[in-house]
């Protein structure tokens, strides 16, 4: 796979990742929801934290919630620059064509959250019941660095209460599938199912290496 292409499959992943983004966010107040069909919504909900919602303050609580934020977006745009040198060493190598594609669908989903987090607090205003504006002239929600992540697409497979003979949760009311998440959650979630499932074709020089060696 080309640089070219390579390139062209990020921008198109991100392009359509922070279309949505704005989309939503110009167009939906915090918590409103779109039914598209019975298994499907359209779900407006901010992520401050790290995946299924958890903050770093979570884990250590003498962090503050602000440090914590500012710690966690600090990390993803080191892991950024990480996952890019590793896509463009790869590049330069004429390395697997599948593990280049995953590595793309990473570093364009990871880059897309990232920008949520360092400029979304600065271009927009909150969207608590009201819908927010673009650039707005009084100035955005939060300073640099401080932004939240804009999660839309929700899954409600199954919803209703647990048998009551499953252990600690029995008679509870459950939802299947629960987060909310957007497309550069999908996307990243596609780059390391790339990885998993086709591990061989991903890495096959490293599997070659290891056959020479026994």
């Amino acid at each position: 796979m080309t640089f070219k292409k390579a390139t062209f499959l990020i921008l198109l992943i991100l392009l359509i990742d922070q279309i949505s983004k704005v989309y939503i966010k110009t167009h939906f107040q915090l918590g409103e929801s779109l039914t598209v069909f019975d298994k499907f919504r359209i779900y407006f909900i901010e992520n401050d934290g790290m995946a299924w919602g958890t903050k770093l303050s979570d884990i250590f609580p003498f962090i503050s919630d602000r440090l914590a934020k500012l710690s966690l977006t600090l990390f993803r745009i080191l892991a950024i620059f990480g996952i890019g040198y590793w896509l463009f060493s790869t590049l330069q190598k004429a390395g697997s064509r599948v593990l280049i594609i995953a590595l793309s669908f990473i570093f364009s989903g990871a880059l897309g959250n990232i920008i949520d987090s360092v400029f979304y607090g600065v271009i927009f205003d909150h969207s608590y019941a009201q819908i927010a504006s673009f650039l707005p002239k009084e100035g955005g929600y939060d300073s640099l660095f401080h932004g939240k992540v804009v999660d839309m697409l929700y899954f409600p497979l199954w919803k209703g209460y647990l048998p009551e003979w499953i252990p600690f949760y029995g008679g509870e009311f459950f939802t299947f599938f629960e987060p909310v998440f957007n497309i550069a959650d999908v996307a990243i979630s596609i780059g390391f199912i790339l990885l998993i499932f086709f591990n061989k074709k991903a890495f096959p020089v490293q599997e070659a290496g290891v056959e020479q060696s026994v």
